[in-house]
């Protein structure tokens, strides 16, 4: 899997701290003294975390060595290192993640997994995307399905989101009580670029990192001209990229 770019996921770094701020408003009451950030990335949400208990020791956690080295500068106070989800050692009162796990694969077994990693009375909190029917995403999936671009879909490192009502039942089964809930948002982009901007960062980067500069180019372009087609410019001349996330906090 190719690396990831700091600068180019937090060029919208708002909108995507914003879920780890909600996400942790509802954590409060359970004062947790060690925590683990999984997928910490730049360390926007770590810091969130440090924020919300400056008392407790916390740890972000990320596979990718630009997005470690880049939270490491950012936030010299809080430890941070390189470490895959599935080679979690410790056990911590809360273990956290804000917009990662949509890229592990198998979460009926991943989640059970996480659990174990949590101490008792511990707390699994967790938010994913879940916006494949939203236009811009359906539009990616369209275009790249075209043999012109030659990609290997089996070897691309795709997004994996189940259902909520699947999450419930993991849920059901792996914590003794759990909360779960969905939340759409709505950004304000100021051009279609900007759509494209958003998923250079993330779902789109795996296709482009497969691709020359010029097929690149070829590829962005053709994307740039289906959105202008399915998104509406507002009075303004802005743009309404929905955006819905699951939410979910099970107890141990």
């Amino acid at each position: 899997m190719a690396e990831w770019n700091p600068k180019q996921y937090l060029k919208f770094e708002e909108y995507r701290t914003q879920p780890a701020k909600d996400l942790t408003n509802r954590l409060l009451k359970y004062k947790p003294d060690t925590i683990l950030d999984i997928g910490c990335g730049p360390g926007n949400s770590t810091a969130v975390l440090k924020e919300a208990f400056p008392k407790a020791y916390i740890k972000g956690i990320d596979s990718s060595e630009n997005m470690i080295e880049k939270a490491k500068r950012t936030y010299p106070n809080i430890d941070f290192e390189i470490c895959d989800i599935n080679n979690i050692e410790n056990k911590y009162d809360l273990i956290f993640s804000n917009a990662c796990i949509q890229w592990v694969p198998d979460h009926y077994s991943l989640i059970p997994k996480l659990m174990d990693n949590i101490e008792e009375n511990g707390v699994l909190a967790i938010q994913l995307p879940i916006n494949k029917a939203e236009p811009l995403y359906r539009t990616i999936d369209e275009i790249v399905l075209d043999p012109k671009w030659n990609f290997n879909h089996k070897k691309i490192h795709k997004i994996n989101a189940l259902e909520y009502e699947e999450y419930f039942n993991i849920l059901a089964k792996s914590s003794n009580d759990f909360e779960i809930w969905i939340t759409q948002y709505l950004h304000r982009m100021e051009s279609y670029r900007d759509l494209l901007d958003w998923v250079k960062g993330t779902s789109l980067r795996p296709y482009l990192d497969e691709l020359s500069e010029k097929k690149r180019v070829e590829l962005e372009n053709e994307i740039l001209n289906q959105v202008e087609k399915v998104y509406p410019l507002m009075d303004n001349g802005e743009i309404i990229q929905g955006f819905k996330r699951l939410f979910f906090i099970a107890r141990k």
